[in-house]
């Protein structure tokens, strides 16, 4: 019946809300970690100078 439902849609918005949660949680813990080691390894990571979007995209061509 109803009851059953209001019992799936909340048990089903827990495990959501926790399994979103940990998902973060695990993604967050990466971050840090990767950022951590470029911190401790600058030379392998070294910046590149900007580049304007001009440079990046080819030119256009329309065909017709």
């Amino acid at each position: 019946g109803v009851h059953r439902q209001v019992l799936f849609t909340t048990v089903g918005w827990f495990v959501g809300y926790y399994l979103t949660k940990r998902t973060e949680y695990i993604h967050a813990k990466l971050d840090r970690e990767l950022f951590e080691y470029i911190r401790q390894h600058p030379g392998d990571f070294k910046a590149t100078e900007k580049k304007r979007i001009g440079e990046l995209l080819e030119d256009f061509y329309p065909v017709r």
